[in-house]
């Protein structure tokens, strides 16, 4: 999309871009041209010139393909044609949870900023930076990097394989975090989101890449969903519980509790 312009975008489910109406949406974007594309915590900004940005959340089940690399998909929400281009490229979202938002530049990143906290991929978070955004909550570790503010972008899957690396469990309070377990937390935190990219994300269900293909990480899990299966480094059984309305795995042996300091 870089580079090319939008010759017209076709909103085909008004809730996508609710309140606004979609034909305000596409007489703001149709005619422009994609500058960049850039990502802050787990929305997708597409830049366009005029100092617009089009704002997409994915949520859980959205995605986007290109066909004819890609097969068309079954619930496409959106169409956007490009300029010199033949086939669109495609919003799918069965859950219709999605969102997009276009607003200037200067609006999306207030807004954006106000909602999140470092990029865990940034130079700009460390272990000083998580500690001291952590030191003195009592809320479960797990829960507290599951919030946004305090480290943008890190879902279920990613949290619970971090803690397990880590050697700490997910239930210990954020004020029980030292110095070095909150390194040992950047540490692999970064290890393990490098790696998923690498090998193209996680496909449990509804995830493809833009050209249908599945990622490879599922098989790499050390913790997340293995509850009740053995360790795979220890040999004890794995243990499950939620946290934060979140499903969480642990290794009792791996990750012993955490003492009061």
């Amino acid at each position: 999309m870089v580079g090319r312009v939008i010759a017209d975008v076709e909103i085909l489910d008004a809730r996508l871009v609710q309140p606004v109406d979609p034909r305000d949406v596409r007489g703001a974007m149709r005619g422009r041209r994609v500058e960049a594309i850039d990502r802050r915590g787990k929305y997708l900004l597409i830049r366009l010139e005029g100092d617009l940005v089009a704002t997409h959340h994915l949520r859980m089940t959205g995605s986007f393909a290109v066909p004819p690399k890609s097969p068309v998909p079954t619930h496409v929400r959106l169409r956007y044609l490009l300029a010199e281009r033949v086939h669109p490229v495609l919003y799918n979202d069965p859950r219709r949870f999605g969102t997009l938002v276009v607003a200037t530049m200067a609006e999306t990143d207030a807004h954006l900023d106000a909602r999140l906290g470092p990029e865990p991929l940034g130079a700009d978070w460390d272990a000083t930076s998580l500690h001291r955004a952590i030191h003195h909550r009592t809320a479960p570790i797990k829960a507290l990097l599951l919030d946004q503010r305090v480290v943008a972008g890190l879902g279920n899957i990613y949290v619970d394989e971090a803690c397990f690396l880590a050697g700490i469990p997910p239930q210990a309070a954020g004020d029980r975090i030292t110095r070095p377990m909150a390194a040992r937390l950047v540490t692999h935190v970064r290890a393990r989101l490098e790696e998923a990219i690498d090998v193209g994300g996680s496909t449990l269900r509804d995830y493809r890449g833009v050209e249908g293909e599945i990622g490879g990480m599922r098989e790499r899990f050390l913790a997340y969903g293995r509850a009740g299966l053995p360790c795979l480094v220890c040999g004890m059984t794995m243990r499950g519980t939620r946290i934060a309305g979140r499903g969480t795995t642990w290794c009792p042996r791996c990750q012993p509790a955490v003492r009061a300091r």
